[in-house]
C-alpha cells in the first residue's frame, strides 16, 4: 500500500491560480475525497497526481518516492474518468487487459490479472462483450476493472459517477466502497456531490477557490464546520451572527449574543476570543415543537410562527419566522401534515450550534 503527500502545490495556468498552496497528507489504504463546485481546483490537483500536468511549484510524493517531475506511466497510478474512455472495437476483456499488453506482460499473467480484476467488479460473464452492449453502470465498472487490473500504487477517480443515473449511483457507490475495503488500495476521489463524498469517504478536503477550506472525516465535516463556506456548502444549515464572549468551559462550550437572544454553542479554539461570531444549527438539529413546551438544561428555546410547511411523509420541511429571521426545520416522522400559521417552539441543544469563521 502506498500513501499520498502533497507539500505546498500550487498550480497557475498564466494570470489564474488554479490551485494555491495545497499540502496534505493521505495515508496508504484511505478512500479520500477532493470536494468542491466546478473551478475550485480539485481536478487540476488530480491531474497533478497523475502526472498529466506539472505544478507550478511544490513536491508530490507516493510514499517515500518523489514523482513530481515522473512521466504518467513511471508513477503506477490507475485512472478512472468521468466518460469511461472505453474502447468501443474492444470488448470488455481487452479493455481491461489493454494496460497490461502495453506494460508488455505475459499472455498467461494477463488473463490472470484480467480474471481477477472482473471478478472483483463483478463482471466476469460480460468478459466477451463490447462497450456498446453495456449499461452506464456496466460501462464504469469496466472502467474500474481495467484501472485495477495492474495493481497500481494509487487508484484516481474523476467524478466517475457523474453519467450515471440517480439508482445507478447509489449501486456504484456501494461498489467502490467495497472495492476500496478489499483490495485496501489508496484512492484520491474527485466529485461536487455531497452526498457522494459523506456516504463513501474515510477523509474529505473541502475545496474553494484553489484552497483547502477543511480537511476531516465526513462526521467532523458535517458536525463541526469551520468556516461560513463549508456549512452552506455540506448540507443545509441556518446562519446566525453573534458576538462571542471569548469564555469557554473545557469542552469548547461558551455563550454568543444573537438577535435572538443568548445561545450556547460550540466554539472552535481558533475564535475563542471575544468577537464577531457566526452560529451554524443544521435544520435537522432543531425539534419542533407546540407554542406551550419548555426549554431544558442545556438547550435554547425560540418562539416563533411557521410560514410554510413541505409534507413529504418520512419528514417534513418547515420555514419558521423567529423575531424576523426564517429558521429552516427538518421534522422527522411528522405527527402532522402541515404547521403552518401555527405558533411553535425550537429546541436547539448547545452541542447543534457551532460557531465558524467568515
Amino acid at each position: 500500500m502506498t500513501s499520498l503527500r502533497l507539500d505546498r502545490v500550487r498550480k497557475c495556468f498564466d494570470e489564474t491560480v488554479a490551485v494555491d498552496d495545497v499540502s496534505l497528507d493521505v495515508p496508504s489504504g484511505r478512500l479520500f475525497f477532493l470536494l468542491g463546485s466546478s473551478g475550485c481546483g480539485k481536478t487540476t490537483i488530480l491531474r497533478m497526481i497523475a502526472g498529466f500536468i506539472a505544478p507550478t511549484s511544490g513536491t508530490i510524493h507516493f510514499a517515500d518516492r518523489n514523482v513530481t517531475s515522473l512521466p504518467p506511466e513511471r508513477r503506477n497510478a490507475g485512472m478512472v474518468f468521468q466518460n469511461y474512455a472505453l474502447w468501443p472495437h474492444m470488448t470488455v476483456a481487452q479493455n481491461v487487459g489493454f494496460g497490461l499488453e502495453i506494460r508488455k506482460m505475459a499472455a498467461s499473467e494477463r488473463k490472470t490479472r484480467i480474471g481477477e480484476a472482473l471478478e472483483l467488479v463483478r463482471m466476469t460473464s460480460y468478459a466477451d462483450r463490447v462497450p456498446t452492449q453495456l449499461s452506464g453502470g456496466q460501462q464504469q465498472r469496466v472502467a474500474l476493472a481495467r484501472a485495477i487490473a495492474f495493481r497500481p500504487d494509487l487508484l484516481l477517480l474523476d467524478e466517475p459517477l457523474s453519467n450515471l443515473d440517480a439508482k445507478l449511483r447509489l449501486e456504484m457507490r456501494a461498489e467502490i466502497r467495497r472495492i476500496s475495503d478489499e483490495l485496501k488500495i489508496t484512492m484520491v476521489y474527485v466529485t461536487h456531490d455531497q452526498h457522494e463524498a459523506l456516504s463513501l469517504a474515510d477523509s474529505i478536503a473541502v475545496m474553494s477557490g484553489g484552497k483547502i477550506e477543511q480537511l476531516g472525516s465526513p462526521s467532523e465535516i458535517y458536525n463541526r464546520p469551520r468556516t461560513r463556506f463549508v456549512a452552506e456548502f455540506i448540507g443545509e444549515t441556518n446562519l446566525l451572527d453573534g458576538e462571542s464572549t471569548g469564555a469557554c468551559d473545557g469542552d469548547g462550550f461558551g455563550m454568543v449574543t444573537t438577535t435572538l437572544g443568548p445561545m450556547r454553542a460550540f466554539v472552535p479554539a481558533s475564535r475563542r476570543s471575544a468577537g464577531r461570531l457566526t452560529l451554524s444549527i443544521r435544520p435537522e438539529a432543531i425539534t419542533i415543537q407546540g407554542a406551550a413546551a419548555t426549554s431544558a438544561h442545556g438547550e435554547t428555546l425560540l418562539k416563533g410562527r411557521c410560514l410554510e410547511t413541505v409534507y413529504l411523509g418520512s419528514t417534513a420541511q418547515h420555514i419558521v419566522d423567529v423575531a424576523g429571521h426564517r429558521i429552516k426545520v427538518l421534522e422527522a416522522n411528522p405527527t402532522t401534515r402541515s404547521r403552518r400559521g401555527s405558533e411553535v417552539s425550537l429546541r436547539v441543544s448547545a452541542d447543534q450550534v457551532v460557531g465558524v469563521e467568515g
